[in-house]
């Protein structure tokens, strides 16, 4: 414990990356709350066991982050959630470490709601016919797949994936990378559980893809904003099921469908 009462858990790794590491869980975990001063420096070498140059390295990282901010004669404060920016890979890892909530599922389905209709519109614009393979052979892997098989949930991702690429446009495809994780994790959470469930999850991915074929920008973007509904409702429904609980995120989960993921 430290002077504040929280416990503060060293993680492996080199220096003021693993410092960064364990402070910036804990802050996004809620062990230090919002607006909450961290223990004083003196209280962190001892309990790291590193260099005030480490220490201090460290800091500097997570308010680059937007975790925190350093104030004279006030300390080092955690700043409010707002400023936090969850599209930085650390930030978004560590969120998935300490766990899922129905506020992180909505956040996350409002972000995908403003991009991945677009995309899939730009997509039915652009696609080649490369395009069109790979999302079919995404649906051709989830319909095989059992809701609750992870090669489900891994055709799931790279389907998504692949629309942003379909949509030519590079931005769709950076936002599509940085949430990979989140996807990854969300996706693995909101699998079928039924055999109508599964067949009607990938007959809306079906009719996403078709429209794509079709070049019917407008039934793409509808047909999208179907899926990420359903989604939203299905991943709060686990959550009200399992809790806030943490979903270790070891990298993104991959299939067939997914290792023919293009890369612009």
């Amino acid at each position: 414990m430290d002077e504040s009462g929280v416990a503060i858990v060293p993680l492996p790794g080199p220096g003021h990356a693993r410092v960064a590491r364990a402070l910036g869980t804990g802050i996004v975990a809620g062990h230090f709350p919002e607006g909450a001063v961290l223990p004083g420096e003196p209280t962190l070498l001892a309990r790291f066991g590193v260099s005030r140059t480490v220490l201090r390295e460290a800091v500097k990282t997570l308010s680059g982050k937007g975790l925190l901010e350093a104030r004279t004669r006030v300390g080092t404060r955690v700043r409010e959630r707002a400023a936090w920016n969850l599209f930085d890979r650390d930030v978004l890892a560590w969120t998935l470490d300490a766990g899922i909530d129905r506020r992180f599922l909505h956040d996350l389905a409002e972000i995908r709601l403003a991009i991945e209709p677009a995309a899939a519109a730009l997509a039915a614009e652009r696609r080649t016919d490369g395009d069109i393979d790979i999302l079919d052979a995404c649906v051709a892997a989830m319909r095989a797949a059992p809701g609750l098989d992870p090669a489900f949930a891994s055709a799931d991702l790279a389907f998504h994936l692949a629309l942003a690429d379909a949509s030519g446009n590079v931005f769709m495809h950076s936002v599509g990378a940085v949430t990979e994780a989140a996807l990854d994790v969300v996706f693995r959470m909101s699998r079928p559980t039924d055999p109508q469930a599964h067949e009607t999850s990938w007959r809306a991915h079906a009719a996403i893809a078709a429209a794509i074929r079709a070049g019917d920008p407008a039934a793409a973007a509808t047909a999208t904003e179907v899926v990420v509904r359903d989604g939203l409702r299905n991943g709060a429904a686990a959550v009200e099921t399992t809790g806030s609980a943490p979903y270790p995120c070891a990298g993104p989960i991959r299939s067939e469908a997914g290792s023919v993921r293009k890369r612009p």
